[in-house]
């Protein structure tokens, strides 16, 4: 049987050593990430663990130690899955029905801090996961620490998962190999009469029975007026002949969620929609042509939007041509005209192109990786226009 496509346990120390620099740079005294069941990202990326109904975090002083923070009903969980063992159990990490187990000996985030290390009463805590920090998590580190300074600190975790090891790759490029066997079956099986829903169905079946651990994104298979949607969900809607169904499956690797999203048509897509169909896909290929190590992001999204206005499409555009993948479908960084970062070896993108109009839209969407020489795309190259014979 051949390895299973995963991030070894070494590289989960290495992340740690290089957070650690970066926090004794930043002149911080410890630096918590937290995540979601949806977000887990900046937890699962030092620990491996991802969390389910409850939160998690991570604290890392800047000598290296580290502990994970769980609610009180993932310590076991969390000590069979973490590869930091290290583990607390606190409320500020609770699950959102907020139960107040009156039992239960919970730690806090003085408890952590001084196992951790850290001195005095007004330490600098760096937060990263600001988006995904919950009050109850503020209230925690005010009642600890009332004279502490809360710095916001996404930029190091930025820094840290922009760059993406052979291993993060590898995990990206098997889940893209999956969802290409999903899009395939999906393909295969889409008839009028079916709806939205039971496409995912045969889309989950596939990518589960091939590996994956979960999707990576839910499953997007909207038709009709829901394809102009940039983010939805599907619905018990009934695909039509005639209908545009806009695909966009992924398979979750070791916690790396790539996708790959194309149109598809029921039958002969009208000439109107066509037109727009093939747009979005030469919009799609021109941003294949602009990655390569150096490039600055602001003028590649620049770029694009002049591409749009000079095809007269720019009322139909929305976002820039590229946002950052791994851990996450979407992650940072983004590529939009107010970003001043230059593209290194070793980033990973979702080359995302969506064009919508008022009544219908589309998405062609594949991973690749930024390369000394240009780039490399993560999947088999995209772009037939499919119009299935229903």
């Amino acid at each position: 049987m051949a390895q299973r496509a995963m991030i070894p346990e070494s590289e989960y120390s290495e992340r740690l050593r290089r957070a650690a620099a970066l926090v004794a740079e930043k002149g911080l005294d410890v630096l918590i990430v937290n995540s979601t069941e949806a977000d887990y990202s900046n937890a699962r990326y030092f620990s491996s663990f991802w969390p389910l109904f409850e939160t998690a975090g991570v604290a890392i002083t800047p000598d290296g130690r580290a502990a994970l923070m769980v609610g009180p009903e993932s310590k076991e969980y969390a000590s069979d899955r973490s590869v930091i063992q290290n583990i607390f159990a606190m409320m500020e990490y609770r699950e959102s029905a907020d139960p107040a187990y009156p039992e239960f000996q919970v730690s806090n985030y003085r408890d952590v801090f001084q196992f951790l290390g850290v001195a005095g009463d007004a330490p600098r805590i760096g937060i990263g996961g600001y988006l995904v920090t919950n009050l109850a998590q503020m209230d925690g580190l005010n009642s600890a620490y009332p004279n502490a300074e809360i710095v916001r600190s996404d930029a190091i975790m930025t820094t840290l998962r922009s760059i993406k090891s052979e291993s993060e790759i590898a995990c990206m490029k098997e889940g893209f190999r999956i969802t290409e066997l999903a899009i395939s079956e999906v393909l295969n099986s889409l008839r009028p009469g079916m709806t939205e829903l039971q496409a995912v169905g045969i889309a989950q079946k596939v990518i589960y029975e091939n590996g994956a651990e979960y999707e990576g994104l839910p499953m997007y298979v909207f038709s009709g007026e829901s394809t102009r949607h940039a983010i939805s969900r599907s619905t018990h809607r009934v695909i039509q002949k005639g209908d545009l169904v806009q695909l966009n499956l992924s398979a979750k690797v070791d916690g790396y969620s790539p996708s790959i999203g194309i149109p598809v048509g029921i039958g002969k897509l009208s000439s109107e929609v066509r037109i727009l169909v093939e747009f979005g896909l030469k919009a799609h290929r021109w941003t294949y042509k602009q990655l390569r190590e150096g490039a600055v992001a602001s003028r590649i999204a620049q770029d694009y939007i002049e591409y749009f206005k000079q095809h007269e499409y720019h009322e139909h555009y929305l976002y820039g041509p590229c946002h950052g993948t791994g851990l996450i479908e979407v992650e940072p960084p983004w590529m939009e005209t107010t970003s001043e970062y230059a593209l290194k070896d070793g980033m990973t993108f979702q080359v995302d192109t969506f064009v919508s109009t008022k009544t219908y839209g589309l998405r062609w969407e594949t991973g690749a990786v930024i390369r000394p020489d240009g780039m490399e795309l993560l999947s088999s190259p995209i772009g037939t226009i499919y119009e299935l014979d229903v």
